[in-house]
């Protein structure tokens, strides 16, 4: 896979995770503010899925890679 190849899909993978981060910090300045415990709870699993989406590979042909080995 050469590095210019998957720009565009590399590049929304990267909007994605960064709107996932940015919809925790959000949401941990609502719960802050409004609803600390509920708040607190609904971050979790939002930095969870953006740690997840950061983490994930791509394969030769620019799609999400499922194997285990990687």
């Amino acid at each position: 896979m050469k590095l210019s190849s998957c720009m565009p899909q590399r590049i929304s993978k990267f909007a994605i995770g960064m709107m996932l981060v940015a919809a925790a910090l959000a949401m941990t300045v609502i719960s802050f503010t409004l609803l600390p415990i509920i708040g607190l709870v609904l971050v979790v699993p939002i930095v969870v899925l953006a740690v997840y989406v950061f983490k994930l590979h791509l394969n030769d042909q620019c799609e999400i890679d499922t194997s285990k080995d990687s």
